[in-house]
């Protein structure tokens, strides 16, 4: 495993979730640790003087306006790391608060905070030691960043409260840093304030989130493409002239994976075989136009992404020129919008995956298939229950799309009037996410036993592909009614992990 190096200048999506995910060690560069000492030389000349100067020699927020006398003054970095950490509810997961840790040291290393380079060595110690501090739901109104969230990390820097150890188990902060040779941190003036004052919580589950839709829109357009199989469809709408005279790039791409698939396919273009159609149904002929738009979608907020990650997030910061100033950039608005922006079109896309699964269900639609694709219809109920499963995903999802960012709620006496509820979005759109896997899987369970049930008739080698890999990873085929559960599980778990797209791109090759 690479060991990520943090510098000046930003980090990137994969170093985030590399250290998130993977657990690599992360190391500062010499650059990082020049700059930090730099920065915190002008501090330490700042609070040598009589000026109040906020957040150095300053009360915080509405308590801006008191002067803190230099004997106080570590008293009071102390303090609002304690007073700050006042979470609620369940645990956040493991992964989150790594980005969260670790995204913070970036804007540290940036030499912008005025942070001390001792206190950036022990965030990656803690980083490499495994220690994980206990993170709550709620706190963070995504304005002035995600302050509760980054408090409870903070807290665990100076040996108090509680954190994960790498074995898993819960335990007093002070414990686990002794273990593992690692000194509490004496915060001094900025110090607590640069620690818990930034977007990290919402960025890091942002860049996970991208991740993860990466994988599910190629899983989407491969299911896609199996259902338009077991329905008997046309691959003629998915023509690359189509798509070039609406030049969308996310449609290009979603036409052209879903054509990949069903290269070769002996289940397709038989819409005059027993009962004729004109054209088959939206939500199977506008499917690269929906996951298209989604993906395009994603492309948007990778940008953004980008950006955050390369940005310096902190309030106030230390300039080059030797100024110590006060801005709004860790307001969360730009990765909140987009947090929400990607709900909607993960909402979307497992709406339309729902209604091909529901389609291939109903022998009224399905073209010749059995009812609910069951074995003895009556006797067996087939899928039915599958899609009322899928169909309660769906539901959740689509009010897991009502956006956070379009809500605001004031706090700290009315100076921090307006808030960007980004840490909000960011949790939803994890569940959303979570639940779109879950929607994929249910229709690649469906459209794969109907493609077997089509007699006969040959499919597509990628297809064939994925049924032999997916009956392989424990996902039932065709039969008498049995208990589904498990096979719904192993289905979400071939998608979540890969698989499908695997066992596709093994006729493909490398899908869009």
């Amino acid at each position: 495993m690479h060991t990520v190096v943090v510098g000046t200048s930003g980090v990137t999506a994969s170093d985030v979730l590399a250290v998130a995910r993977d657990g690599a060690p992360v190391e500062l560069s010499g650059e990082a640790v020049a700059a930090l000492a730099a920065a915190r030389e002008i501090v330490d000349a700042l609070a040598a003087k009589p000026d109040p100067v906020y957040g150095v020699s300053t009360g915080f927020g509405a308590l801006a306006t008191r002067h803190i006398s230099r004997e106080l003054r570590t008293q009071l970095q102390r303090n609002i790391v304690r007073s700050h950490a006042a979470g609620m509810g369940p645990r956040v997961e493991r992964e989150v608060v790594r980005a969260l840790m670790f995204l913070r040291l970036k804007t540290v290393c940036s030499g912008h905070t005025g942070v001390r380079p001792e206190v950036a060595q022990t965030m990656a110690d803690l980083l490499n030691a495994g220690i994980t501090p206990v993170v709550h739901e709620y706190g963070s109104l995504g304005c002035s960043g995600d302050l509760a969230p980054l408090s409870h990390c903070a807290l665990t820097l100076m040996g108090e409260g509680e954190a994960e150890g790498p074995d898993g188990v819960v335990r007093p902060a002070a414990e686990l840093l002794a273990e593992h040779g690692i000194q509490p941190v004496e915060l001094r003036e900025k110090e607590g304030l640069a620690l818990l004052n930034g977007t990290d919580g919402m960025l890091g589950m942002l860049v996970m989130a991208l991740a993860d839709l990466d994988r599910l829109y190629k899983s989407a357009d491969i299911t896609a493409a199996l259902s338009l199989e077991g329905l008997l469809g046309t691959d003629k709408v998915l023509a690359p002239e189509l798509h070039a005279i609406r030049p969308h790039p996310g449609q290009g791409a979603s036409a052209a994976n879903m054509l990949a698939v069903l290269k070769g396919s002996g289940l397709t273009g038989h819409h005059q075989d027993d009962a004729p159609r004109v054209q088959d149904a939206y939500s199977v002929r506008c499917a690269p136009q929906v996951a298209g738009a989604g993906r395009d979608t994603v492309a948007h907020a990778r940008l953004v992404a980008e950006r955050e990650l390369a940005s310096a997030v902190d309030n106030p910061v230390v300039l080059p020129d030797g100024r110590v100033e006060s801005n709004g950039n860790f307001h969360g608005a730009p990765v909140a919008y987009v947090l929400d922006f990607l709900a909607i079109a993960a909402a979307d896309l497992a709406s339309i995956a729902e209604r091909r699964t529901d389609r291939l269900l109903d022998k009224n639609r399905s073209h010749g298939l059995p009812p609910f694709l069951a074995d003895d219809a009556g006797v067996d109920s087939g899928l039915m229950i599958a899609q009322y499963t899928q169909a309660a995903l769906v539901s959740e999802m689509k009010r897991l799309a009502v956006p956070a960012s379009a809500d605001s709620i004031p706090s700290s006496a009315m100076q921090e009037d307006h808030v960007s509820m980004g840490w909000s979005a960011a949790r939803k759109l994890r569940t959303a996410v979570d639940n779109l896997t879950r929607v994929i899987a249910v229709e690649l369970y469906a459209a794969t036993r109907a493609i077997e049930l089509r007699e006969g008739l040959t499919p597509a080698p990628a297809s064939q592909a994925v049924i032999e890999a997916a009956r392989a990873a424990g996902v039932g085929g065709p039969g008498a009614d049995r208990f589904l559960a498990p096979d719904l599980a192993a289905a979400d778990a071939f998608v979540r992990d890969g698989r499908l797209v695997a066992a596709a791109e093994s006729v493909t090759g490398p899908l869009q």
